[in-house]
């Protein structure tokens, strides 16, 4: 049964996330843990499915801890020692929502997942009446705000004497981003920082269309950063002071980099994804740390692996993909609120032109090529040998797609979508266009032949 996508359960509140079915999710959980934190992002749909989710976890036995309307990294923050759900879609339109299950705050891995599905398809009757569970209220977000001021000025420094525009875009951002910035001494501007389930203001996906308006708002003001959240906050997109975005490798490269300069570890890694730049590599590197890679939506894997493999000596000290980071030091969860905390502090003490100045920049493409569920498992088989055929010079790598890289640090990675009916084509050289075409070309091809 595949409930799971990349980042926990996702999909439409009225037809596939409904209550019964987040009853039946708390529930199969329940027989996971003891105790269960459960919080919720600003969506419409919200109140009802925790109120779902908590039923299902009582009638199964476990005790509740509802800490209501909180960011997912503050719900991670709470579950330490314990286990939580956040009912949240994300980045995902507000009709949507889903659910996000952590265990002492690191997501749920695969073998979890599949477990907890599989006790969802067999379904299961609540228990005896005096068996069930209790809900108790906890407030966490003065402890989480506190706790990310603290960390971000023991790591680096406070924010004094930088100006800082934040895009909440209507989520549950709004309710820790600006309060922990100012807490370090930024002068904060919040722009749609009231949670509002509709999110009126923009989609709730950042990217450099959607945050149109706070880049305006940041090229024409006195502001040297602009940070742009999701629903949740748990992605950060960075707005440079002329309103542009800083692409999302960039700022990888820039935290990775900082982090193994100011590790004392034996052997500090950087892990990250296979659809990510060789500029990450490259700073990690010359830093004096490595890089590994692990699939998308799976970080925290990365993250045991890495350290499973390495040895005593081996340390994660951070890891990200795309817009979404992990501070380890500071916990297992991905944490868009700690990043902003770090970036402005790393702003204001180094600016933001000296932290790019270093990173390579090269033209990044990536593309989409249509191709239907049922053809990608063919396809991918076809390219594993028609790309090293077409780049024979290239090293090849197979674990996360096809991923191939040249002797001038020039790369691309294929890889089927896990959510859409697509083949993706990732490419990072000085002549993208070029390259983008190759592999675009051998990929149409093979999706056309998969389907004979």
């Amino acid at each position: 049964m595949e409930l799971f996508g990349t980042a926990g359960i996702r999909g439409d509140a009225e037809s596939e996330v409904t209550p019964s079915f987040a009853l039946a999710v708390g529930r199969a959980a329940a027989a996971d843990g003891e105790e269960f934190v459960v919080g919720r992002d600003g969506r419409e749909t919200g109140p009802a499915l925790a109120a779902a989710v908590e039923a299902g976890l009582e009638s199964g036995g476990a005790d509740v801890v509802r800490v209501g309307q909180v960011p997912t990294p503050a719900l991670a923050f709470a579950s330490r020692g314990r286990r939580g759900i956040m009912v949240t879609a994300s980045h995902n339109p507000p009709a949507d929502n889903g659910l996000k299950l952590f265990v002492d705050g690191t997501e749920y891995d695969r073998e979890t997942e599949r477990a907890l599905a599989g006790r969802v398809e067999t379904g299961a009757d609540p228990l005896a009446w005096d068996r069930w569970g209790s809900a108790t209220r906890e407030a966490i977000l003065d402890d989480y705000r506190a706790a990310v001021a603290d960390y971000a000025r023991d790591r680096v420094g406070d924010c004094a004497g930088v100006d800082v525009a934040v895009d909440c875009g209507n989520g549950v951002g709004g309710l820790a981003t600006p309060q922990v910035l100012r807490e370090l001494g930024a002068d904060v501007l919040a722009l749609e920082a009231n949670v509002d389930g509709h999110f009126p203001a923009r989609p709730s996906k950042p990217t450099p269309e959607t945050l149109a308006n706070l880049r305006s708002f940041v090229a024409d003001g006195d502001c040297e950063l602009g940070i742009g959240h999701d629903g949740d906050a748990d992605r950060t997109v960075v707005v440079d002071g002329d309103g542009e975005v800083v692409h999302e490798d960039t700022v990888l490269a820039i935290l990775g980099s900082f982090y193994v300069r100011t590790s004392d570890a034996a052997d500090p890694v950087v892990v990250t994804t296979p659809n990510a730049s060789g500029r990450i590599d490259d700073r990690v590197e010359a830093a004096g740390g490595r890089v590994e890679r692990v699939r998308l939506g799976a970080l925290h894997e990365g993250i045991d692996a890495a350290v499973s493999a390495g040895g005593d000596d081996t340390t994660v000290v951070f890891a990200g993909e795309p817009w979404k980071h992990v501070h380890t030091a500071f916990g297992p969860w991905i944490d868009g609120v700690t990043s902003a905390a770090v970036l402005a502090a790393l702003v204001a003490r180094d600016g933001l032109d000296d932290l790019r100045a270093p990173v390579a920049e090269r033209p990044y493409r990536k593309e989409s090529v249509d191709c239907p569920d049922g053809r990608k498992e063919r396809a991918m088989g076809l390219l594993e040998r028609r790309l090293p055929e077409a780049f024979p010079d290239a090293d090849v790598d197979t674990e996360y797609g096809v991923r191939l890289t040249f002797e001038d640090g020039a790369w691309t990675l294929v890889r089927p979508s896990g959510t859409e009916p697509y083949v993706r084509v990732y490419a990072e050289s000085d002549d993208v266009d070029a390259l983008t075409r190759e592999v675009v070309a051998v990929v149409e091809g093979a999706v056309a032949d998969a389907g004979e």
